[in-house]
């Protein structure tokens, strides 16, 4: 049964790994997230709706 024989596919796991490790993350890091998280602490104070309820 050549499916239970661990040389090839363990190659493969380990060089899957590294790539997923190693190439990826710098890749998907780099993307620039439009909606920044604000630093500030205060509330903002809501303002009343001016919506006629007619």
């Amino acid at each position: 049964m050549p499916q239970l024989n661990p040389a090839p596919w363990f190659l493969i796991l380990i060089f899957s790994w590294f790539v997923f490790l190693t190439i990826l993350p710098p890749k998907i890091l780099a993307h620039k997230f439009s909606n920044e998280p604000t630093t500030s602490t205060e509330k903002s104070k809501p303002e009343p709706w001016n919506w006629p309820w007619y």
